[in-house]
């Protein structure tokens, strides 16, 4: 039986941690609207290969860096390198495959404070039609990918991390902390991995040895609590932008 998420829906978490929180630098991979990191009021960087935003995305961030590419490609790229980005909080939810995720949350991880966290979307399904690994015959409701494999290859390869599964529906959000910036371990058994998880489905797995991994917490009382995984990294809030609004 599936451990379904039924809390506190994700994105009002995300809407709540953004309005609350102030973060130095915020990344976010698969944006698409850019809903997500519009209520961010840091420095943000946002990655999707195709953007449709028609809103007011920048809001009161001081800086907002565009890319409209893929994650590789981003990452490749130096950026955060050459701006020497310390990322305090970033929200992974790109390409719905586990390698893809694996690779974004290697690089994520070495351009992290190592206080700040990771959030991981859609670990949690709900059903083995989601988990798919067909491009060509997706479901037509709810998709998400094998990233659910994430849980399990941390687990296995990453015990010094901390990893916290918020239930907020519909799909979990799983934050990733005690990040350790200098390590190699994922990097180094990178094709290791990918050999080893690629063609095991969530059946051949098991969902009770999946569900035996981690219990949720409720995303609500998490909330309620001040949000307790990011205080080491949190900004003052006076420290936010008030912008000017000038009238010519």
């Amino acid at each position: 039986m599936f451990k379904e998420a039924k809390g506190l829906k994700y994105n009002r978490f995300m809407d709540m941690l953004h309005t609350e929180c102030l973060f130095n630098w915020y990344m976010e991979i698969g944006c698409r609207t850019g809903r997500t990191f519009a209520p961010v009021r840091g420095k943000t960087i946002a990655v999707d290969p195709f953007f449709r935003a028609e809103s007011n995305i920048i809001g009161v961030k001081p800086a907002l860096h565009v890319f409209q590419q893929t994650s590789d490609d981003f990452f490749a790229g130096g950026f955060l390198k050459a701006m020497k980005v310390k990322l305090s909080f970033s929200f992974l939810d790109g390409m719905h495959l586990f390698e893809y995720l694996l690779r974004d949350f290697i690089a994520t991880e070495k351009a992290s404070d190592s206080r700040g966290v990771i959030a991981l979307h859609d670990c949690c399904p709900f059903s083995h039609e989601m988990t798919t690994r067909d491009l060509e015959n997706l479901p037509r409701h709810a998709w998400t990918g094998d990233v659910w494999k994430l849980i399990p290859i941390l687990a296995e390869h990453r015990p010094d991390l901390k990893v916290t599964v918020l239930d907020a529906s519909p799909t979990g959000l799983v934050l990733v902390s005690g990040l350790n910036p200098k390590s190699t371990v994922l990097e180094r058994k990178y094709r290791d991995i990918v050999k080893a998880y690629t063609d095991v489905s969530l059946e051949d797995f098991g969902v009770e040895a999946f569900n035996q991994l981690f219990d949720y917490e409720e995303t609500a009382a998490f909330a309620e609590a001040g949000y307790p995984l990011f205080s080491k990294v949190l900004l003052n809030p006076d420290q936010a932008l008030k912008p000017e609004r000038i009238t010519p």
